[in-house]
C-alpha cells in the first residue's frame, strides 16, 4: 500500500488543529477516497488547493465532514445479531443486575437509529416502567450534525423500513410523512459528542455497542480504542461489534462470547505476580566426596554436556559430551576456568558462575546460541548450580540442556503464527475495506435515490409546464383563427369601403385632426394628379395640388370645432395639369363613439364637369 503524500497529511493536521477532528488514525485508503470525492464535487485539483479553500471558506468544513463521516445506519441492522442479543446476551446481564441500574453505551451512533433500537430491545425485555427507572443509554458520535438529527428522533418511511410493524406502531408517533420516536423512551437516551480516539471513555458500562466504526481506523488506532473500551466496560460487561469487525490480537482484553454475532466479554486485568523460580534443594556435602569409579563413569557417559568447577574456580570434571562439544582435553582439567575460551564464548559464564556462588541459587541462561561448524547451529539452556550447602560451598556444576529442536519448533510456530495473524489481519482489513466500500455505496445509492426523486419532481414540473404550454398553444391557435376571421371580415369591409369611394363621382379626402391625409380616392387622384401612396401621411395644406390653403384651412378648423353641420365653399383652383377648375368643397367632421374629433371628410366636386 502506498503511503499518502505529505500534502494529504498536512491537510489532516490542519483539520485536527483548526477544528478538532483528528482523522490521522483513519485508514488512508478509504479516507483519501472520501476526500477525493469531495474535492471532485468542489472541482479542486490538488490537496494543496483544497487546503487553501478550507482556509478561506469555513462552510466547506461542513460539506467535507459530511462526506468523510459516512452516517450509514439502520434500525435492527443485522437482524440475527439483535435476536442473539435479546435471547442470549441480555437475560443473564439483566439477572446479574438484580433490579439495579443498567448502563449502555452506543459509540458511533450516527443519526441515532442504533441507540433507539437498544432502547426498544430493553423496553421490550423489562417493560416500559422498569426501563425508564433502570436503563441509561449514552449515545455518542463525533459528528455534531448527525447528533442534532438524532436528538430530533424523527425518521422517514425509508428510515423505518427495517422496523417490525408492531414495534413501529408501539414506539413511533406518525407525523405526516415522517414518524417520531416515543418521548417517554427518548428521555432515557442521552446524546453527546465523543471522539473515540481523543476523548475519555464512559465508565462502568454493561453493554457497549460500537458497530462498524472500528473498521475505519488503522491498526494502531484500533488498539488504542479497544483499550479504552476495556476500561469503559464493567468486569462482566459485553462488547457488541459490527459484522465486519474482529478483535484479532486483543485476546488479553476480550474473549469471544459469540464470535459469529460479534459479542465479546471483558477479560479481567492480570494483577498477580509471577511465581518465583524454583530453587533446588541444597546438595549433601558428603555427596561431593572423592568420586568413585561408578559415579565418574555415569557422569562421563551422560548425554548432556556437564562440567564441575572446584571452589577455587578450576575445571574439575568435564564429561564426554562437554569434551566433544567444546573441544576440551585432559590438559584443560585443573586449569582456571576463566582462562578457557568456554568461559566467555558462546556466552559469558563467568558472571553467571560468580552470581550462583554468591547467591547460592541456580542461574539460568536461556537459549544460548552455539555454532558447531559451518551451517550447524544449536541452542542451549545453561544451568549453573551451586554445590554444597548454604554455609559451605564445594563447587559449581554447569549443565548444558540442548533446546535446539524446541527452539526450531518454537520459531516455526511463531513464524506460522505470524503468517496466520498476517493473513487474518489482511482478511480482516479486506473485510473492513469491503464493508466500508459497501457503506459508501449505500450512501451513494441513497444520494442517487434523492437525486432521482429530484429529477422525477423536475420531470413532473416539466410535464406540467408542457401541458400548460399545450393549453396556451391551443388558445393561441383559437385566437389566430379568430384573428384570421376578423382579418377576412376587415378585408371585406375595406374592399367594400374602397368600392364605395371608387364609385363616388367626387374626390374624397379624409384627414386626421392634424390634417394628415388618411384616405385619397381615385377621383381625387384624377382631379389633382397625385396617387394615394404619394399623399398618405402628408399634411393636406402642404400638398402642391393647387388648392388655396387660406380658403381650405378655415373650413377644416370650423368642421373640427363644430361638426354638427357640414361646411360648404366654392373654391377656384388650378390642378397639377394646369387646368383651372371650380371646386365645391364640403367639409364634414368625423367623430368617434365618444363624440371626440377623429378627423375631417372633404368631398371635392368639380363644378366644370357636368
Amino acid at each position: 500500500m502506498t503511503e499518502p503524500d505529505s500534502a494529504f497529511e498536512d491537510l489532516l493536521h490542519y483539520l485536527r488543529d483548526s477544528r478538532g477532528f483528528d482523522f490521522t488514525g483513519y485508514k488512508r485508503t478509504s479516507l483519501m477516497r472520501r476526500v477525493d470525492r469531495r474535492m471532485q464535487d468542489a472541482d479542486i485539483p490538488s490537496y494543496e488547493a483544497y487546503l487553501d479553500l478550507l482556509q478561506v471558506r469555513s462552510d466547506e468544513f461542513t460539506a467535507l465532514f459530511n462526506t468523510i463521516l459516512i452516517n450509514v445506519t439502520d434500525f435492527f441492522r443485522d437482524r440475527e445479531s439483535w435476536d442473539e442479543l435479546r435471547q442470549t446476551v441480555l437475560p443473564p446481564m439483566v439477572e446479574r443486575r438484580a433490579g439495579g441500574p443498567i448502563r449502555v453505551w452506543s459509540a458511533g451512533c450516527a443519526t441515532g437509529q442504533e441507540a433507539y433500537t437498544l432502547a426498544i430491545v430493553f423496553a421490550e425485555m423489562l417493560g416500559l416502567e422498569a426501563f425508564r427507572e433502570r436503563v441509561k443509554i449514552y449515545a455518542t458520535d463525533v459528528d455534531e450534525e448527525a447528533l442534532a438529527d438524532a436528538r430530533q428522533a424523527t425518521y422517514s418511511e425509508r428510515d423505518l423500513s427495517g422496523m417490525p410493524p408492531e414495534l413501529r406502531e408501539k414506539y413511533f408517533e406518525s407525523n405526516g410523512p415522517r414518524s417520531t420516536f416515543s418521548k417517554d423512551l427518548r428521555r432515557a437516551v442521552i446524546f453527546g459528542r465523543n471522539d473515540l480516539v481523543q476523548d475519555a471513555p464512559i465508565s462502568r458500562i454493561d453493554l457497549l455497542a460500537c458497530r462498524n466504526t472500528l473498521m475505519y481506523f488503522n491498526a494502531e488506532t484500533q488498539a488504542k480504542v479497544v483499550n479504552r473500551f476495556h476500561f469503559a466496560l464493567a468486569p462482566d460487561g459485553v462488547l457488541f461489534l459490527g459484522k465486519a469487525e474482529m478483535l484479532l490480537g486483543h485476546g488479553d482484553l476480550f474473549a469471544p462470547l459469540d464470535l459469529k454475532r460479534r459479542f465479546f466479554t471483558r477479560v479481567p486485568a492480570e494483577n498477580g505476580e509471577r511465581p518465583a523460580a524454583h530453587r533446588p534443594q541444597d546438595s549433601d556435602p558428603e555427596a561431593l566426596a572423592p568420586v568413585d569409579e561408578l559415579l565418574e563413569t555415569a557422569l562421563a557417559a551422560g548425554p548432556l554436556p556437564q562440567m564441575v568447577l572446584s571452589t577455587d574456580g578450576r575445571l574439575a570434571i568435564a564429561n564426554d559430551a562437554a569434551t566433544r562439544m567444546f573441544g576440551l582435553s585432559a590438559r584443560d582439567l585443573g586449569r582456571p576456568f576463566h582462562d578457557l575460551e568456554l568461559s566467555y564464548r558462546p556466552v559469558d559464564l563467568r558472571t553467571a558462575i560468580d552470581q550462583a556462588a554468591t547467591e547460592r541459587q541456580d542461574v539460568w541462561l536461556r537459549e544460548v546460541e552455539w555454532s558447531h561448524g559451518p551451517g550447524e547451529r544449536g541452542w542451549f539452556d545453561v544451568q549453573v548450580i551451586p554445590l554444597g550447602t548454604v554455609d559451605r560451598g564445594i563447587g559449581i556444576a554447569v549443565h548444558f540442556h540442548d533446546v535446539t529442536r524446541h527452539r526450531r519448533l518454537h520459531d516455526e510456530l511463531e513464524q506460522t503464527h505470524r503468517h496466520l495473524e498476517t493473513a487474518y489481519e489482511e482478511l480482516q482489513s479486506t473485510n473492513e475495506e469491503l464493508e466500508t466500500t459497501n457503506e459508501e455505496l449505500q450512501s451513494t445509492v441513497e444520494e442517487l435515490e434523492t437525486t432521482n426523486e429530484e429529477l422525477q419532481s423536475t420531470n413532473e414540473e416539466l410535464e406540467t409546464m408542457n401541458e400548460e404550454l399545450q393549453s396556451m398553444n391551443d388558445e393561441l391557435q383559437s385566437m389566430n383563427e379568430e384573428l384570421r376571421d376578423r382579418t377576412t371580415a376587415l378585408n371585406d369591409v375595406n374592399g367594400y369601403f374602397d368600392s364605395v369611394l371608387t364609385s363616388l363621382q367626387a374626390g374624397v379626402v379624409v384627414v386626421d385632426p392634424d390634417l394628415r391625409v388618411l384616405t385619397w380616392n381615385r377621383q381625387a387622384e384624377d382631379l389633382w394628379g397625385l396617387r394615394s401612396d404619394e399623399v398618405a401621411g402628408q399634411h393636406l395644406l402642404n400638398l402642391d395640388i393647387g388648392l388655396p390653403a387660406d380658403e381650405i384651412r378655415p373650413l377644416v378648423r370650423a368642421a373640427l370645432a363644430n361638426g354638427v353641420d357640414p361646411h360648404h365653399a366654392d373654391v377656384a383652383a388650378r390642378n397639377r395639369r394646369g387646368r383651372d377648375v371650380m371646386i365645391r368643397l364640403t367639409c364634414t367632421a368625423m367623430r368617434g363613439a365618444a363624440d371626440e374629433p377623429r378627423g375631417v371628410v372633404l368631398v371635392m366636386s368639380d363644378l366644370n364637369r357636368k
